[in-house]
């Protein structure tokens, strides 16, 4: 699976937030995503080294919109919990860049 698609995006929240500081941060991944796939995305994307992955599936909610008169139901969403080695920090909105490939 490729880097880009396995991560969607960081995930930034008041939790997430204190979390970085233990040099823990939060994402959303693709729905086919596996704990190696973020793994080795992370280090792809961030060249950091990943010490640990948690993953969970926060399931759909429904809620009231339009003024009460109408349900509409938020999508099932898959997060990963990634803990680096050596709590090294990093910037979860700035990946590294690529080095052009050389054929």
């Amino acid at each position: 699976m490729d880097s880009y698609s396995t991560i969607i995006r960081p995930l930034t929240t008041e939790k997430s937030s204190e979390q970085q500081a233990n040099g823990q941060y939060m994402f959303q991944i693709s729905k086919t995503a596996t704990k190696v796939d973020v793994k080795h995305a992370v280090k792809d994307l961030y060249g950091v080294d990943v010490d640990k992955v948690r993953i969970l599936i926060a399931p759909s909610k429904k809620r009231l919109v339009a003024k009460g008169r109408h349900w509409t139901k938020r999508p099932v969403m898959k997060k990963a919990l990634v803990t680096m080695k050596g709590k090294k920090t990093i910037d979860p909105n700035k990946i590294k860049e690529s080095k052009p490939n050389k054929k």
